[in-house]
């Protein structure tokens, strides 16, 4: 990936709250979903542009996790809620708010989705991939 591009874009982003539009996740590291099982605050050095997007991790190893296989630690349906995606909505999920199921992290839009995907993973994952058309 183009590291030398970073300085750049992290002085953009300190500069100006409108590149922090461009963070991937708010922020958070992807990868520390799935080791931790809780959100935790990428760093400002250690990131990297995929997607259009900088996405930042707790560590360099976690970032070489997600450079090696960026789709299989990107939240799924490009981080839109899977609850409101089964109802037929396109609404963004929350960072706060997540399930991984199997290795794919689900970002939730409220702590009420995040109960009721609990509650019913396989049916509402089902409804939400046969309306999800992959662009926003």
């Amino acid at each position: 990936m183009k590291h030398f591009a970073f300085p750049l874009l992290f002085c953009l982003a300190a500069a100006c709250p409108a590149a922090a539009e461009n963070w991937a996740v708010g922020g958070y590291d992807v990868v520390a979903y799935s080791d931790r099982g809780h959100p935790v605050a990428g760093r400002s050095d250690i990131a990297t542009l995929w997607n259009g997007k900088l996405w930042y991790f707790s560590s360099e190893e976690n970032r070489a996790r997600f450079e090696a296989d960026p789709r299989g630690y990107a939240p799924a349906f490009d981080g839109l809620c899977p609850v409101g995606l089964s109802e037929g909505r396109q609404e963004a999920g929350d960072p706060d708010h997540f399930m991984v199921i199997g290795d794919r992290l689900y970002l939730m839009r409220s702590r009420n989705a995040e109960h009721r995907i609990r509650t019913r993973p396989r049916s509402i994952l089902s409804r939400a991939r046969k309306n999800w058309s992959g662009k926003r």
